[in-house]
């Protein structure tokens, strides 16, 4: 099997692809999507990465499919996988198959849940919540622009024993677009499941990393693992540095239906080039549950960057900015802005921009400070408004032991002011109980002919 990136639309070199063809391929996939990027996508409808980048990713994997009879399987279409996300990539598909002159079976698979149908499984008691959320309410339900299940591998193997060639689901597992073929392989859900933990990120398990294509050939021992481009290896230490990729446990992975187990995993070098990954177990749930996903619209948001170097404010910076803060809701009252109607944040760059309360040297700041100021509101108009009153408060305001009468911050542009538009937050993030792998995710099909 041969994964092309991590995510559809990050790029691969164009030989990378035309090297793992010839190694053998029963597959060519790639995930297309990720919660990484925070809900925007799925909340606005827009796409992660641009059309164009897609385009020249999908246009090689087509080629190269068509050519050696082999399916292309993209997960998670899109960035979020939601109804637009999915209807842009089936676009994308059938005009590159027109341009190109290409003929094959497609099929979508949809992933956007109806909203009745979720409030009916919260009825019946089949939602439950993640750790650290809250049960999921109808409320929750209606304030969601959009809601996705995350697909396991069934309906891909469902579609592609309906004959597609091109499988085009929306959100689903990172793994699930190949654990599909090696199942329907007849391979068995471990090495599988692990198969897919590898591939999912293309090139991520091996050295020097970067934007590149992950061949896997799975065989009766174990998973083996080679990057097709000649200046990347994998080796063990790489495999296993991928193997904890993005998950709470080190070695168990829930996933739709089951837990992949890689506690007793060995990893062990089979070439210059390639190491091998064994003992990997699957773990196979009673009840098949699925992670449903949402985005609800909170406001508009407006931000601004700025920075300084002068010693005395960043010495006392945290103080410094709740004097902002003050400042702010005092002018923003005075116009007759109602301080719940937005929120202020700012976040300090070199004191404790990344992890917030939770960083351990907030006490020992940089020579300079970098200041994200972020307002979100009700209206773009507030969210603008109050932004620029907490630009000029930060750029202007007094402190103790001020000794420079001009500016405070310097601002890298002009105008200093950004509008970012619609701001989401992650409002659903729960566990559902179908009665099937394959009751929330319906599949059309489609003769792509030219």
């Amino acid at each position: 099997m041969l994964s092309t990136s991590g995510i559809l639309g990050y790029g691969f070199p164009e030989e990378s692809i035309k090297r793992g063809v010839a190694m053998g391929v029963d597959m060519i996939g790639c995930d297309g999507g990720s919660t990484d990027p925070g809900p925007h996508y799925l909340g606005s409808g827009k796409t992660l990465n641009s059309r164009l980048a897609m385009k020249r990713d999908l246009k090689l994997m087509l080629q190269a499919a068509v050519a050696e009879g082999v399916p292309v399987t993209i997960g998670s279409c899109g960035g979020a996988g939601g109804e637009p996300h999915l209807e842009v990539m089936a676009e994308l598909t059938r005009e590159i198959a027109r341009e190109e002159g290409l003929s094959f079976k497609m099929a979508t698979i949809h992933a956007e849940q109806d909203k009745g149908w979720i409030k009916q499984q919260i009825a019946d008691g089949k939602v439950k919540p993640m750790r650290n959320v809250g049960a999921l309410t109808e409320d929750d339900i209606e304030n969601s622009e959009r809601i996705v299940g995350c697909m396991g591998p069934e309906p891909y193997m469902a579609a592609l024993d309906a004959g597609a060639q091109v499988v085009l689901a929306g959100r689903s597992t990172d793994p699930a677009p190949f654990a599909a073929c090696a199942m329907r392989g007849q391979i068995e859900p471990g090495p599988s499941w692990y198969s897919g933990k590898m591939l999912e990120c293309a090139a991520a398990g091996a050295v020097p990393k970067g934007h590149d294509c992950m061949h896997v050939t799975i065989k009766e021992n174990g998973v083996i693992c080679e990057p097709p481009n000649p200046d990347k290896i994998c080796t063990p230490t790489s495999l296993a540095n991928q193997s904890l990729h993005e998950n709470a446990s080190p070695n168990l992975f829930q996933e739709p239906g089951g837990l992949l187990d890689t506690t007793d995993c060995r990893f062990e070098a089979v070439s210059d080039r390639a190491a091998m990954v064994s003992g990997m177990r699957w773990l196979a749930d009673d009840q098949y549950t699925v992670k449903i996903e949402g985005a609800q619209h909170m406001g508009y948001r407006a931000i601004t960057i700025c920075g300084t170097r002068d010693p005395l404010l960043i010495s006392q910076s945290e103080d410094y900015l709740g004097l902002v803060r003050d400042a702010v809701r005092t002018k923003a009252e005075a116009m007759g802005v109602d301080p719940s109607s937005y929120k202020l944040m700012f976040r300090a760059y070199g004191r404790d921009g990344v992890m917030a309360s939770r960083e351990p040297l907030a006490a020992d700041p940089s020579h300079e400070l970098g200041i994200l100021v972020e307002v979100i509101a009700d209206t773009q108009e507030m969210a603008n408004t109050v932004l620029s009153v907490a630009r000029v408060s930060t750029l202007h305001l007094d402190f103790p032991g001020r000794l420079c009468k001009e500016g405070n911050m310097a601002f890298p542009f002009s105008p200093s002011d950004i509008e970012c538009g619609p701001a989401y937050r992650f409002n659903v993030y729960h566990i559902v109980e179908p009665k099937d792998a394959m009751e929330m995710f319906p599949i059309e099909y489609e003769d792509v002919r030219n």
